[in-house]
């Protein structure tokens, strides 16, 4: 039922093609445009195949409201403040987000975004906008992913606090909705994440189950967990990218520097390129290093007639005698003529 391969903007993904590199710029600009085009511009030079925006505003996501059920305390980094106040600060106005949008795009980058209510897809829309991304928290949020299922686009799902029915549940509306262009996403939503509660094992297990797409958002310190994500079969990668951690910003303590995120998107495509095939065949190199290897060797000079003995016949470096799985027939037998110490073994030389 899953695809193979799925489009966003130019760019397939799938088997047999490069993972999806995505650059999350979240609050990371700062309220401050130009940081955001810059955010941009350096994520490109970084290896980014997309940028990734966030669409609310604090309105459309919550409510101003200070009683004790929008506190935020739930042990993040953000404790001490309201849903509302955080949001307030965090968001990406939405004034910008065309702009950002054609910047990604001339740069031959890529840019979608999270929505968090209706009319933030409708405005997604409106930019024409490749894919949608249901954030971690949003997954139980059916009829948001039902509006986004039926305007059949990839959709991205994170799974951060989701338990298995919960991913089911989603997996099925879009199915449902006729749209199976879907990429799960293997998350963990603590901010940074502790590598022991990555468990990046769900990635290929996730694949099998729902018949679809995975792959990793990576709230993790570092790069280790989003390459080794790569050689468990993620097809898209998804890391919070920010000019300078110092800086500061809601997100900025868990998002990757412009030279960690270059570092991490070299060596995907390294281990992309030695995750390779599966194959026993030898290369032109491989096949000239089997001369290296071992083989039997006359060791010391033997007349005719003489017999072959351990002293006289050795398994040795390199490989240019008959092969060393024959040593032991070959004992005890004699010489069919002289043979000089250093000749590389040959049943001709067998009575």
């Amino acid at each position: 039922m899953g695809q193979d391969t799925i489009r966003i903007g130019s760019r397939l993904i799938g088997e047999g093609q490069p993972t999806y590199i995505v650059a999350e710029m979240s609050a990371n600009h700062l309220q401050d445009y130009d940081r955001a085009e810059a955010i941009i511009r350096a994520a490109k030079a970084a290896g980014a195949d997309a940028v990734k925006l966030q669409t609310y505003t604090a309105d459309t996501i919550t409510m101003d409201c200070e009683n004790e059920y929008f506190q935020i305390k739930q042990g993040t980094i953000w404790d001490g403040t309201t849903f509302y106040k955080l949001y307030q600060e965090a968001f990406t106005p939405w004034d910008w987000q065309p702009r950002l949008v054609k910047l990604a795009n001339d740069l031959g980058m890529d840019c979608f975004s999270s929505p968090f209510d209706f009319t933030a897809v409708d405005f997604m829309e409106e930019m024409d906008m490749p894919a949608y991304k249901i954030a971690s928290f949003e997954i139980r949020d059916i009829p948001l992913i039902r509006k986004i299922a039926k305007l059949g686009k990839p959709v991205i799902m994170a799974t951060g606090i989701a338990y298995l029915e919960d991913i089911e549940r989603a997996v099925r509306v879009c199915r449902e909705e006729g749209n199976d262009q879907i990429i799960l996403l293997k998350c963990t939503s603590t901010y940074p994440s502790p590598y022991e509660d990555m468990n990046i094992r769900v990635i290929p297990h996730m694949a099998e189950v729902f018949d679809c797409m995975t792959g990793l958002s990576d709230h993790s310190m570092g790069s280790a967990v989003a390459v080794a994500s790569v050689a468990l079969g993620a097809r898209m990668v998804e890391k919070h990218f920010t000019l300078s951690r110092a800086d500061g910003g809601p997100d900025a303590a868990f998002s990757m520097e412009p030279a960690e995120f270059k570092k991490m998107a070299d060596e995907i495509r390294i281990v992309e390129k030695a995750l390779g095939r599966v194959t026993y065949q030898l290369t032109e190199k491989q096949e000239r290093s089997r001369e290296e290897g071992r083989s039997l060797f006359v060791t010391q000079d033997i007349g005719a007639g003489e017999v072959f003995t351990p002293e006289n016949l050795r398994s040795i470096r390199p490989a240019f005698g008959m092969a060393p799985m024959y040593y032991e027939e070959v004992l005890g037998k004699k010489a069919r003529v002289s043979i000089p110490r250093g000749t590389p073994m040959a049943w001709e030389y067998v009575e």
